[in-house]
């Protein structure tokens, strides 16, 4: 998966349990797609400081996953609804899947 995606899916899981100088700057990388200077010139830090922070929330993200599993089990559940989409001969049974689909 790319870098810049699975930031974002990591992100929306998991985002709000950054603090909100966290969640600023790395919503400055993964939604705006701001540069490290970029970000230290918006922000009044340094380059390095921006990047040891985006480096912080990488690591937090990350260990929140390896323990609650919250995007893996969405990708699961996902697939699923959309292979039984796929498999139903039934018309309202594939506008349930499709509807389950786009809420997700």
């Amino acid at each position: 998966m790319d870098r810049i995606v699975e930031r974002g899916i990591l992100y929306d899981f998991y985002g709000e349990l950054l603090t909100s100088h966290q969640k600023k700057i790395y919503e400055a990388l993964v939604y705006n797609d701001m540069s490290l200077s970029e970000i230290a010139g918006e922000y009044d830090i340094s380059r390095q400081a921006a990047h040891d922070l985006i480096k912080r929330c990488d690591r937090l993200l990350e260990n929140y996953e390896s323990k609650l599993h919250l995007v893996n089990k969405f990708q699961i559940i996902k697939n699923r609804v959309e292979e039984i989409g796929q498999l139903t001969e039934d018309v309202k049974i594939r506008q349930l899947a499709g509807k389950i689909l786009e809420e997700m």
